[in-house]
């Protein structure tokens, strides 16, 4: 049986950026879900969340061995720090607006400590 469940229930992210290109970092935390989010977050799919932030290309790159995945958004900051009129011109708002995307995972939850 599946169920829907934010990315922050089962990943951490960090997210760093250089001129105009963010790029954010996710690690599934259980192997059993890692492949059921590397189907579901596809540059298509991140197009169709966030239209109005990303204006070029978006890359993702699998980590497997790491259960981790690198995504390189492009033309993602609005000319960059010194360019932006945004409050986060660096990017780091990008890990918190993914890890809030749902996904489908068919493996309970572990518990995670906080």
């Amino acid at each position: 049986m599946s169920r829907r469940v934010r990315l922050r229930d089962i990943a951490h992210a960090r997210a760093g950026d250089k001129g105009n290109t963010s790029n954010v970092s996710v690690w599934i935390e259980d192997p059993a879900h890692y492949a059921a989010v590397l189907r579901q977050l596809t540059p298509d799919r991140l197009r169709r969340e966030f239209p109005r932030l990303l204006r070029g290309p978006v890359e993702i790159h699998a980590l497997p061995h790491l259960r981790g995945l690198n995504i390189v958004m492009r033309e993602a900051l609005e000319g960059g720090v010194n360019r932006s009129l945004n409050l986060d011109g660096h990017g780091k708002s990008w890990s918190y607006l993914i890890l809030r995307l749902e996904v489908e995972v068919d493996e309970p939850l572990k518990t995670r400590c906080r």
